[in-house]
């Protein structure tokens, strides 16, 4: 029987929260019995394992992603959107690195829920292509170069990779979304 007031939403949001302090790779079902001060046992009938804990995580933060990502799309367009875009990832990083890390996890089988929220992020991405008129292939490519930018720059940035030159990495991050948007301004579909 479940025990009251555990529910899969309560652990996959506790989960990510843990996350943040602990670090994704950390979380298993054992460390959330523990914040429970429960058995392991009692959350398998909430949790198949800590691989599926894990991909209940990942759906939470792309769902929170998705969130901020379209309040902040909301009205703006090409340099505007990219920039606001970035920025949510940038800063849901840096506020919430666990669940950030989270975001990038790749389950074996992929919940319709994990699908959807995914396919959001495609979405607003595309969304912010659209003002500047790609076509495919170039869409496509575009939304991997967008991807690869934000994620590999916010992912460094975190491990500290860039702590160790002048000037602060705060400081490019605005000059790469600028040189990022004369790039798809002058993209040219071949």
């Amino acid at each position: 029987m479940a025990r009251a007031g555990l529910t899969t939403e309560r652990l996959a949001q506790a989960g990510a929260e843990l996350a943040d302090e602990v670090g994704f790779d950390q979380v298993t079902v054992s460390a959330l019995a523990r914040r429970f001060d429960v058995q392991v046992a009692s959350l398998y009938s909430h949790v198949k394992s800590s691989a599926d804990l894990k991909a209940r995580i990942a759906v939470v933060a792309l769902q929170e992603l998705a969130e901020l990502g379209a309040e902040a799309l909301a009205g703006r367009a090409r340099r505007d959107a990219l920039i606001a875009l970035a920025n949510v990832y940038r800063d849901y990083a840096h506020e919430h690195p666990g669940r950030y890390a989270a975001a990038r996890f790749n389950p074996a089988s992929a919940s319709a829920d994990f699908l959807a929220a995914g396919g959001r992020h495609a979405e607003m991405t595309r969304a912010i292509l659209r003002g500047y008129d790609l076509g495919e292939p170039a869409q496509t490519d575009a939304i991997r170069l967008l991807g690869s930018v934000f994620h590999g720059y916010v992912s460094l940035e975190l491990a500290g990779s860039f702590s160790h030159s002048k000037p602060d990495s705060s400081e490019s991050w605005p000059r790469i979304l600028d040189a990022l948007d004369t790039l798809l301004s002058d993209w040219t579909s071949s």
